[in-house]
């Protein structure tokens, strides 16, 4: 015959077992949540992925934005792009930057001055403007985040988070419109409190380029300064 202090035990023992069971199905079922998240999340980085591989050439206006409420430091920049495979011809901060596929042209009209330098397009931490739409691939894990509706685009955010402990950056939140799944914008949030905000303004693609497009041309300065670093 049990004793009362055995009941006791055996309630106890009874209950936690429950409580153990209940936490393991809860966690269960969050992990699930999360993975569903993150395929969710996968799925539609591929699909911007895609679509963005699927364009002969791409033209972007933008606006950047630097702010940092602790230094009291707010910049607004605007600039463009023209994106054809890896080469591109950037205007940015009153510096025009060309790429033919081989070496990088700095135009700086302040300095009068031409840079020009090889880049190595194999290697992983080059950046350039073709890489900024897809530079999501690798690097980062990822989740949904909120929805919302700006000028009448449905636009969806996905959190991603370096995996690099070294990255300075906290998280980025990249937002994308759900109809036509071209990047919105990207906000980059550093550990340092600085905030920059990238917004496309305009996004056009497949369009008429010269032949020239992503060629230097050195008779157009005649009077720079040709700074050769390679």
């Amino acid at each position: 015959m049990k004793t009362k202090i055995q009941e006791i035990n055996n309630n106890s023992i009874t209950n936690m077992t429950k409580k153990c069971f209940q936490m393991a199905i809860l966690l269960l079922l969050s992990f699930t949540s999360i993975q569903a998240q993150d395929k969710k999340a996968k799925d539609l980085l591929n699909q911007v992925t895609a679509k963005i591989k699927s364009y002969d050439n791409i033209s972007i206006d933008f606006k950047y934005s630097l702010n940092n409420a602790k230094e009291n430091i707010n910049q607004d920049s605007k600039g463009n792009v023209i994106m054809k495979g890896n080469q591109y011809v950037l205007n940015f901060m009153g510096v025009t930057k060309i790429f033919d596929g081989q070496k990088t042209y700095t135009i700086n009209p302040e300095d009068e001055e031409v840079t020009i330098s090889k880049v190595n397009e194999k290697d992983d931490n080059a950046i350039t403007p073709s890489k900024m739409l897809t530079f999501f691939n690798s690097g980062y894990k990822y989740n949904m985040d909120i929805v919302q509706n700006i000028k009448g685009r449905k636009i969806q955010y996905i959190k991603l988070a370096p995996t690099n402990t070294k990255d300075q950056r906290k998280e980025i939140l990249l937002g994308i419109d759900v109809q036509t799944k071209h990047i919105y914008n990207l906000i980059e949030t550093g550990k340092n409190g600085t905030k920059t905000t990238l917004t496309v303004n305009s996004f056009k693609t497949n369009q008429p380029l010269s032949k020239n497009q992503f060629t230097f041309v050195a008779s157009k300065y005649p009077k720079y300064y040709i700074n050769k670093l390679d």
